[in-house]
């Protein structure tokens, strides 16, 4: 059983910087923030979940059978992650790939300390603890220090390498044209890696940057022991709120301007586009499909098609799809029958993670996987791992990787520059050091 404690708070920016620094001493640690994007589907403004009670760490077949087990002997909140990869469990396919991170490939902690905020209110909940240490804690958060404010930095030089140089992926698209053009495929996700070897960076800090420059819906800092996510992710993958499924698959890019006609103008243009729309219908009935799994017959919708969102750093076409459950469906199986998401992937699914992971030049691990969490009643929120650094601190390995959908009428040298407007920000925390 968790004890529930609620506090009022009057400055919540200043509380979550508090909060954040508090969990540094933590080895188990995740950080989901909203960034006050207030739509439908939100349940809190941020939630943060450390040190673990129980935990499970996969790395080998029957992951979701044995995270199933761990679920339901737990009866409680857990929190943790899918990397990309676990499609070879589901599919039965490989990753031979080079991996510089090394992360398992599934992750999830029964955290004894929950803290989740929501408007001006932050609850505790706590596992099988008395009502003081969550006072003492509320206590010790309010009484750091407020962050430092920080002086303008130049930037400089830093060494991030990529495994696809530009004229490779080039050819590497051209290859996957041709197997479009052939009917191997409709549409596939294509991701290449930029990477730092031998680079030591602060993972809060960098989170934290990432995180002002974007101000996404589904920002997670994650830290497991040496390894850390720091995600500015704007698209959520899959919600289950009682008996109702949500995706919200994203394809579509376009980049921000400071000129507010001309923003306005490209914003427009993305809502028109042809081949952006096309893209994002063609992941909807992927999206349809997976959910028809479960779904009762007929209840598989289409609450929005096409609409374009605004973030910090780009414009951004989303559609949401939902369907109703069926009562004794196993949550741990929804996801199961979904992922990897169909906005990472291509269709028809399995043909493109064939194709892709040919070729790709590395492993993407828990690029394009998802992080989240379950509730106790079978509830569960997760995002999709796009616009993240990762870092294995004992390796010295700090990694973002960036893609785009290919369809038949893609142009390499379009696609390429997209990926350039994806890893913008990604780039810019890190040449700041």
């Amino acid at each position: 059983m968790r004890d529930k404690v609620t506090f009022t708070i009057t400055e919540v920016p200043k509380f979550k910087e508090q909060l954040l620094a508090w969990a540094r001493q933590f080895d188990r640690l995740i950080w989901l923030d909203s960034n006050d994007h207030k739509r439908k589907y939100s349940s809190f403004d941020a939630l943060l979940a450390v040190e673990a009670k129980t935990e499970i760490t996969m790395a080998k077949p029957n992951a979701f059978d044995r995270l199933k087990e761990f679920r339901k002997q737990t009866s409680d909140w857990i929190f943790g992650y899918f990397s990309y990869d676990l499609k070879n469990e589901i599919e039965q396919l490989d990753s031979n790939n080079p991996d510089g991170l090394g992360f398992p490939d599934l992750h999830f902690f029964q955290p004894l300390k929950i803290i989740r905020i929501v408007d001006n209110s932050v609850d505790f909940l706590y596992l099988n603890e008395v009502e003081q240490e969550a006072r003492t804690d509320f206590v010790a958060i309010l009484g750091l220090l407020p962050p430092e404010a920080k002086t303008a930095s130049e930037s400089h030089p830093v060494r991030i390498r990529m495994q696809i140089f530009k004229d490779s992926y080039f050819e590497r698209v051209r290859q996957l044209l041709s197997h479009i053009h052939r009917g191997d495929v409709y549409e596939a996700n294509f991701c290449q890696e930029f990477f730092m070897e031998n680079t030591e960076i602060d993972a809060e800090k960098t989170f934290k940057e990432l995180n002002a420059i974007s101000r996404p819906p589904f920002a997670v800092y994650l830290r497991r022991d040496d390894q850390y996510l720091m995600s500015a992710s704007p698209e959520r993958y899959l919600r289950k709120e009682g008996l109702k499924l949500i995706s919200q698959p994203i394809k579509g890019t376009a980049r921000r301007s400071g000129d507010e006609e001309e923003d306005f103008r490209l914003k427009k243009a993305l809502e028109q586009d042809p081949k952006e729309r096309a893209e994002n219908i063609m992941i909807v009935d992927l999206v349809r499909n997976d959910l028809s799994k479960s779904a009762v017959k007929g209840s598989v919708q289409v609450e929005e098609l096409c609409k374009v969102y605004t973030f910090d750093q780009v414009h951004q076409m989303i559609s949401t799809v939902v369907c109703q459950l069926e009562e004794r469906t196993d949550p741990v199986e929804l996801v199961k029958e979904t992922f990897p998401m169909g906005s990472m992937t291509g269709a028809p699914k399995i043909s493109a993670m064939k194709i892709i992971e040919e070729l790709e030049a590395s492993k993407r691990g828990l690029y394009s996987g998802a992080v989240g969490y379950f509730t106790p009643e079978g509830d569960f929120d997760f995002n999709v791992v796009i616009r993240s650094i990762l870092y294995n601190e004992s390796r010295k390995y700090v990694s973002y990787s960036v893609g785009s959908a290919i369809t038949a009428k893609a142009s390499p040298e379009k696609e390429y520059e997209e990926c350039l407007i994806k890893a913008k920000a990604m780039k810019e925390v890190l040449e700041k050091g």
